[in-house]
Formats: structure tokens, C-alpha cells, sequence
């Protein structure tokens, strides 16, 4: 179980956990999450498809940050709350299967039969859109090489100073799982190929995260408001294994429960 004696009160801790429902739209954040062998069940459940049946996510429409999601995998309910407070809300029915081409790879997706979440969305958005079930528990591009993503807040900070920002960098345009407090800027990228212990499962760091244009959106908003690209392209360039690089992605090497306070450490 995770330990937090009075020895460790200097060690790096989890400040945050963050969880996308339906891909694209806005995070929330429990306080504890339980730690897969592929991630987090339930974070990234859902992806929305164009009627060209390709990926639909915030690169091509900011306004899906503020829609705001509310999942329970146990018992299947899904509620979308609108930025002018309709809520569209009702348990998932899963209809016949789909397959998916998103990032260049088969991804087994599932329609979501009934409900009016996909024409509520689309709608909001001014297009048809489709909602899917992802049936291997996520749509993102960290699969081949992780499903579990951490940054500090020590690198936030580095960034706001690089862009010469007044105000701090909101963690959650990079929509990692795990936001940490305790280590100086960038000093996750020195775990890549290391063993990590957060709360009490066990990662495999694997590399840095290359970053989209969807950082640089406010994520309440969806608006571009911050050179986030061109920042990390000056001062960060290439990484260990992506370009503009921030934050850090890994796989799970031990299963375990984590939550808000607990320790993360490279063994």
C-alpha cells in the first residue's frame, strides 16, 4: 500500500489525476484511479468520428473542451453537460461493431446505439459527428508505447517563463494522467527507460511526449491563447524520442491504485 511517512515529505507527489471520458472533450479528475495493465479502464471510452470516418477531435474544434463529460464504466451512464447547461445524459447501449482506422491503426470501436449525445454534439459543432466505443479501453497514440502519461508542475513553470506568460500554465491542455509536484523542470525526461513506483503501481517510462496544437487551447474554452508549439520548438527542439517534447508516457509493469498525494519515485 502507499506509504507517506515524514522521510518522503521531500519526494515528488501526485498533484493531479486526469481522465478524458470522450476523447477530445473536457478532463476530469478524480481523486483516485486504479492502474490497469493497459491504464486506466474507462479514460478515452469514447472517441467522436466524422461522416469521412475519420478521428473528430480538438485540433479541428476547440468548442468539444467545453463540453463536459461524466462517466461511470460500471454502470454504463454517460452525461455530456453544454456550455449553456443542457445535459444529455442516459445509459450507453452498444451497437454493431466498427472498424476504425485512428493514428494509422486498427482500433475495434463499437457505435453507440441510441441516446442523443452524438446529435447534441453535433449540433454544438455544426457537423455530423458519430459517437464510438473504443472496445481496448482507449483511442490515443501512446498505445504501442504506454497508456500512462505524468509532467511536473516544475515544467509548467519553465514553459510559462519561456513564453513570458503572466499567468501559470494550466496542466490540463497537455491532458497527461498524472501531474506531479517535488522535481525540478524537465526532470521526468531523466526517468525515460527507468522503473517508476506512483502510489502503488509500478511504470515503465518509455519516452517523451510530442506535442499538437491542441496545447496551445485554453481547455475551458478551446480558444488558442498560448504559442505553446513554437515555445517548445525554441527551447525543448527534439527529444528522446519525439519531437517538441513535453512531458513523459510509460507502460504499466505493476497494476496498483493511485491517488492525489502519493509518491512517485524512479527505483
Amino acid at each position: 500500500m502507499s506509504i507517506h511517512s515524514a522521510d518522503e515529505a521531500g519526494q515528488a507527489r501526485i498533484v493531479r489525476i486526469s481522465l478524458a471520458p470522450v476523447k477530445a472533450m473536457a478532463l476530469v479528475h478524480p481523486h483516485e484511479v486504479v492502474v490497469g495493465a493497459i491504464g486506466v479502464v474507462g479514460n478515452r471510452r469514447f472517441w467522436l468520428r466524422d461522416a469521412n470516418g475519420n478521428l473528430f477531435n480538438a485540433k479541428k474544434e476547440g468548442r468539444l473542451l467545453q463540453i463536459r463529460p461524466e462517466w461511470d464504466e460500471s454502470s454504463r451512464r454517460l452525461a455530456l453537460t453544454f456550455p449553456d447547461g443542457r445535459c444529455v445524459e442516459g445509459v450507453v447501449e452498444l451497437g454493431e461493431p466498427v472498424d476504425a482506422i485512428v493514428y494509422g491503426e486498427l482500433r475495434p470501436s463499437r457505435r453507440v446505439a441510441g441516446g442523443d449525445w452524438a446529435a447534441e454534439v453535433s449540433e454544438f459543432v455544426g457537423r455530423p459527428l458519430e459517437l464510438l466505443w473504443a472496445d481496448d479501453n482507449g483511442v490515443d497514440r501512446l498505445t504501442s508505447e504506454g497508456t500512462v502519461s505524468l509532467v511536473s508542475t516544475a515544467s509548467l513553470e519553465r514553459l510559462r517563463t519561456e513564453m513570458g506568460v503572466d499567468g501559470p500554465v494550466d496542466g490540463r491542455r497537455f491532458r497527461m494522467l498524472f501531474e506531479i509536484d517535488g522535481v525540478g523542470a524537465h526532470e521526468e525526461d531523466t526517468w525515460i527507460g527507468r522503473h517508476l513506483q506512483v502510489g502503488d503501481a509500478e511504470l515503465v517510462v518509455t519516452g517523451d511526449i510530442g506535442r499538437c496544437v491542441v496545447t496551445s487551447r485554453d481547455p475551458d474554452t478551446g480558444v488558442v491563447d498560448m504559442p505553446t508549439l513554437v515555445t517548445l520548438y525554441r527551447y525543448r527542439g527534439a527529444g528522446h524520442t519525439e519531437q517538441l517534447p513535453f512531458g513523459v508516457k510509460g507502460t504499466v509493469y505493476t497494476p496498483g491504485r493511485v491517488r492525489v498525494g502519493d509518491i512517485a519515485k524512479p527505483l
